[in-house]
C-alpha cells in the first residue's frame, strides 16, 4: 500500500510539472494547442489554463465536470475556452489518475 502511495505521488509530481510546462507554452503561444489536446480553464475566482488530452473527455469521472460546467455556463463561457467549475487541485487530481490508468 506504502509503495503505491509512493508511486501516486511521484506520478502526481510528474504530471504537475507536464501540465505546468504545457501552461507555460501555451501562454506563451496562446493560440497553438497540439493535435489531439484541447485548453481548459480550472480555477475558483482566478482561473488557470490547462492543455489535456482529449482522450479525458470520454472518461465518466471528466463528464460530471462537463455536466458540471453545462449546467453552471451553458455555453457562455467567460474565458472564451471550456471553463471547468472545480478547484485547480481536484482537477491536478482527477488528470493525475486519467493519466495513471
Amino acid at each position: 500500500m506504502g509503495i503505491q502511495l509512493m508511486g501516486l505521488a511521484h506520478a502526481r509530481q510528474k504530471l504537475q510539472r507536464t501540465l505546468s510546462g504545457r501552461i507555460g507554452s501555451a501562454l506563451a503561444t496562446s493560440n497553438n494547442v497540439p493535435k489531439g489536446h484541447i485548453a481548459v480553464y480550472v480555477g475558483e475566482g482566478n482561473r488557470k489554463r490547462f492543455v489535456i488530452p482529449i482522450s479525458y473527455l470520454n472518461h465518466p469521472l471528466f463528464q460530471d465536470l462537463l455536466n458540471r460546467a453545462k449546467e453552471e455556463f451553458g455555453f457562455n463561457h467567460p474565458m472564451g475556452g471550456l471553463t471547468i467549475p472545480c478547484s485547480e487541485e481536484y482537477f491536478i487530481n482527477l488528470t493525475t489518475l486519467l493519466n495513471c490508468s
